[in-house]
């Protein structure tokens, strides 16, 4: 498991090295937030711990800018500040964890494992889509439906991919073209009509309840309708 430790205080910082390492961690440190936000856009970390008052870049800022970034690794800060208010801005700040010093070393531990255990199951469900009782699979690229395995050429499955990442809102023929085929559309070609019908035979015709749909005139809406 991949750790960043962001703390200006060297002995602190190689303090939290030394006793992560000797848990089996990998460690790295940054004495700022400038450089703790360099290292995340280069890096895939499972756990950050950092403390507030922080040279550059504040702990708190440090955090807000990874959250800008769409980067939601779990964050622990610690820090001296121990007042309520103290906590409600490192939460607000998109922290998730909040450990105060002096803090036992043995209770950093247990809110890294929890922290690094709701980040796999999260992780996990990512590799997931599931709408009704359709399911894909993002690492195997199987779909089932009903948990019976349906058999997709890659494009039928490219398709269905997108339909399941943009539910509920119309998509045109235009943008399918684009977004699957990579093409310009042709208005002179029926090629997604006879794929989403091709779709449609396998994971639509002899299930319910329906999932594509088409608005006449403007493309098809994936979606459950009771």
């Amino acid at each position: 498991m991949k750790l960043l430790v962001v703390e200006d205080e060297i002995k602190t910082a190689n303090t939290l090295q030394k006793g992560l390492e000797e848990k089996g961690y990998d460690v790295q440190i940054a004495y700022d937030g400038e450089t703790a936000l360099m290292l995340t856009g280069r890096n895939k970390f499972d756990v950050i711990i950092t403390d507030i008052i922080v040279p550059k870049i504040n702990g708190l800022e440090f955090c807000k800018k990874l959250r800008e970034s769409k980067n939601y690794t779990p964050v622990i800060m610690l820090t001296a500040l121990g007042l309520t208010a103290d906590k409600l801005r490192g939460f607000d700040s998109g922290s998730d964890d909040y450990l105060v010093k002096p803090f036992d070393f043995e209770e950093l531990l247990a809110r890294i494992k929890v922290q690094a255990n709701r980040n796999k199951v999260k992780e996990d469900a990512d590799r997931f889509l599931q709408n009704a009782n359709l399911k894909m699979n993002l690492d195997t690229k199987e779909v089932f439906r009903n948990d019976q395995i349906i058999s997709l050429t890659a494009k039928e499955y490219a398709l269905l991919e997108y339909f399941m990442k943009n539910p509920n809102r119309v998509i045109s023929r235009e943008e399918i073209a684009e977004k699957v085929w990579s093409l310009d559309f042709d208005t002179g070609t029926n090629i997604i009509e006879v794929y989403v019908s091709y779709l449609r035979n396998k994971v639509d015709k002899t299930y319910e309840p329906k999932l594509i749909h088409t608005k006449k005139g403007m493309g098809y809406i994936f979606r459950e309708e009771k």
